[in-house]
């Protein structure tokens, strides 16, 4: 049987580390791998008000406790920048955030869905999820 593969996008916000958590617990084998992504736009701060260097860490640090490989990227295209990683990757499903956008347009689950090619399942993870 193959592997699953996860793949886990995060934003700047140390809640991040609830999406990790929670793909964590979706894995059904050991060898079932975690993808960490966060892609910002190019010439944007990768982690906007925070400190640079102290935000990676967080990340990595969150990332590496799971298992998950981090991967971090600059992108005039976000969404499309996931998608093809997760298209390159195999991934079978992403979790994500709950979005607060009100509008399907702003809505960044409704844009990576419509960019996604492979069937893809996504785990959304509501704003009071615990693990």
């Amino acid at each position: 049987m193959e592997n699953k593969k996860i793949m886990v996008c995060v934003t700047q916000q140390k809640l991040c580390k609830r999406l990790i958590e929670r793909a964590h617990t979706l894995k059904q084998h050991e060898e079932d791998e975690l993808f960490v992504i966060h892609v910002v736009k190019e010439n944007w701060k990768y982690f906007g008000q925070l400190k640079e260097s102290d935000a990676l860490e967080y990340l990595f640090e969150s990332a590496k406790e799971y298992g998950a490989t981090l991967n971090v990227f600059k992108a005039k295209d976000i969404e499309g920048t996931l998608a093809n990683f997760a298209e390159k990757e195999s991934v079978d499903m992403i979790v994500m955030g709950e979005s607060l956008e009100s509008s399907q347009q702003q809505n960044m689950i409704n844009r990576l869905q419509d960019k996604t090619q492979k069937q893809v399942i996504f785990e959304i993870v509501s704003q009071d999820y615990e693990s």
